[in-house]
């Protein structure tokens, strides 16, 4: 599976709708491995309100739910919004249905029972999507914000320049915020075929901590590097 693809996916909310407590929790947990965040609702009604709150990456939605179903969802959406990703997923394949989504401008149309592999190809056709209206940026404290598509660090809207490795750092730790990122794996995703030597960590780590908010950079000894957010 892409690198590129997987750590994109981890920056995305997505917002998930089904009447089925299973199939809802089973979908939702495989996707919350993948993704930043995925909000859950149990009817089209309740997701629109989470949507217009929320403001979600994506939307899935199943066709058939009580309240308001997932056809009149996906309009009430694009009454003003043209640019997000929909995805409907259902067990229907009438051609009644897919008349009636057919001018909705759907990303895709997955079949049940749906397996990750269908959900993951859904997953890229939007992030193309969204590559096309929008790159992805992270917001950081301070002022800053790092765009991961074009590699740049920013402070309140000037530049601030990064090598290879240094922007390789950053991304990784970023990716994986809500854990302490391993020697190991700067090893692997930021040196690759080079050696990381104490010197040559402890030199990038320094210099990495002068271009960023102070303490933003934490480190566990013997453990590895993590960032503190707030």
């Amino acid at each position: 599976m892409d690198k590129l693809f997987l750590e994109r996916l981890k920056t995305l909310t997505i917002l998930y709708a089904e009447d089925e407590e299973g199939i809802r929790k089973n979908i939702a947990a495989s996707l919350r491995y993948y993704t930043k965040e995925v909000i859950e609702a149990e009817n089209g009604k309740i997701a629109l309100e989470l949507y217009r709150r929320e403001k979600p990456d994506i939307v899935l939605t199943d066709i058939l739910m009580p309240v308001m179903n997932g056809v009149d969802l996906v309009r009430e959406i694009r009454k003003t919004d043209e640019e997000t990703p929909l995805v409907i997923i259902s067990a229907h394949t009438d051609r009644e249905y897919l008349l009636k989504v057919v001018d909705l401008h759907l990303e895709q149309y997955i079949i049940k029972p749906v397996n990750l592999n269908g959900l993951l190809e859904a997953l890229a056709r939007c992030l193309k999507r969204i590559s096309q209206t929008h790159t992805i940026v992270y917001e950081l404290p301070c002022g800053y914000s790092y765009d991961v598509d074009h590699k740049l660090l920013s402070y309140e809207g000037e530049t601030i320049h990064l090598n290879k490795k240094e922007a390789g750092f950053l991304e990784l730790l970023l990716h994986n915020k809500q854990r302490i990122v391993t020697y190991d794996e700067l090893q692997a995703h930021v040196w690759q075929d080079d050696v990381m030597t104490d010197s040559a960590l402890r030199s990038l780590v320094r210099n990495l901590r002068k271009k960023l908010p102070k303490d933003f950079i934490t480190n566990l000894s013997g453990v590895g590097y993590r960032f503190e957010m707030c």
